[in-house]
């Protein structure tokens, strides 16, 4: 109704307005006559619909600022509802933010320009604090099952001894091995917990100084203060300050998971980009 009168307030006619509204002009009429017995009085000067009354002229200029928030709000509905407009928060580890996500999140926010995507990285710890207390929608990181979530392994990469490109140990790592880390300064991490070999067990107990945040431990690295254990992804192509020793006598990996809400609990938006992670095959990124 807000329609059909505003569209014969602003053409002057009832053929002009049903026109524009794709409708006749005998349906436009009995609208308006029903809009104006709604309203209980009337709200043009003449049958000829030309000019308002001064309760006319109120009522359209409400309806025109009303229909214009309507379209906006069903506007933004329709956009959220086909992931075109939303928010997205992630929760990602360093690294996975450094090398994952980048092509990912470029590709994404090219095809849903209206959407907004809140990237935090942290430990593994404190992503799962974000997930379950609902400050992330999705969450990339070294985690095991949580009830209520999904799990999709992403990725798993290599665990590696990171030392300066000048440390003694990158020269002669072909022949050594865990023992050989025995007399070396060792900066333990979190990532250090999911080493299981018994060999390493003393060499992570021996550690005086243990660092949490990746860029502070690389940063200790290049500083000389010792040596580190880390996954490939950790150490960034270009860093050639720095090497990557594959552990010769153990097999570990880290495995990269993506813990997200059920699918009925996530956005559109939020579901495209899952999605869009889980078609990337990221399994062995050394490939």
């Amino acid at each position: 109704m807000l329609r059909c009168f505003r569209a014969v307030a602003e053409q002057g006619s009832l053929a002009d307005a049903a026109e524009i509204l794709g409708r006749t002009p005998s349906a436009v009429s009995m609208m308006l006559r029903q809009f104006e017995d709604h309203v209980g009085a009337p709200l043009f000067e003449s049958t000829r619909k030309s000019r308002l009354t001064p309760l006319g002229e109120l009522i359209h200029a409400e309806a025109r600022r009303e229909l214009v928030h309507f379209d906006r709000t069903v506007a933004a509905i329709t956009g959220m509802a086909r992931a075109e407009l939303g928010h997205v928060r992630l929760a990602v580890t360093p690294s996975v933010a450094q090398v994952i996500m980048p092509p990912i999140l470029r590709d994404y926010m090219a095809r849903h320009p209206g959407v907004n995507v809140d990237l935090r990285d942290g430990d593994s710890a404190t992503i799962q604090r974000d997930l379950t207390a609902e400050r992330a929608d999705i969450a990339l990181a070294t985690l095991g099952p949580i009830p209520g979530f999904t799990r999709h392994l992403i990725l798993t990469d290599r665990f590696g001894v990171v030392c300066r490109a000048d440390h003694p140990l990158a020269r002669d790592w072909s022949d050594l091995g865990w023992s050989d880390l025995a007399d070396v300064d060792f900066i333990a991490n979190g990532l250090c917990d999911h080493i299981r070999d018994e060999s390493f067990t003393p060499i992570r107990n021996g550690a005086r100084l243990n660092v949490a945040n990746t860029a502070s431990l690389l940063s200790l690295v290049r500083a000389g203060v010792g040596v580190t254990l880390l996954p490939e992804l950790a150490v960034q192509p270009g860093q050639d300050d720095l090497c990557f020793l594959p552990l010769i006598d153990s097999s570990a990996r880290r495995e990269i998971w993506m813990l997200t809400p059920p699918d009925e609990m996530m956005t559109p938006a939020a579901r495209a980009l899952v999605s869009a992670i889980r078609s990337t095959d990221l399994r062995d990124p050394q490939s």
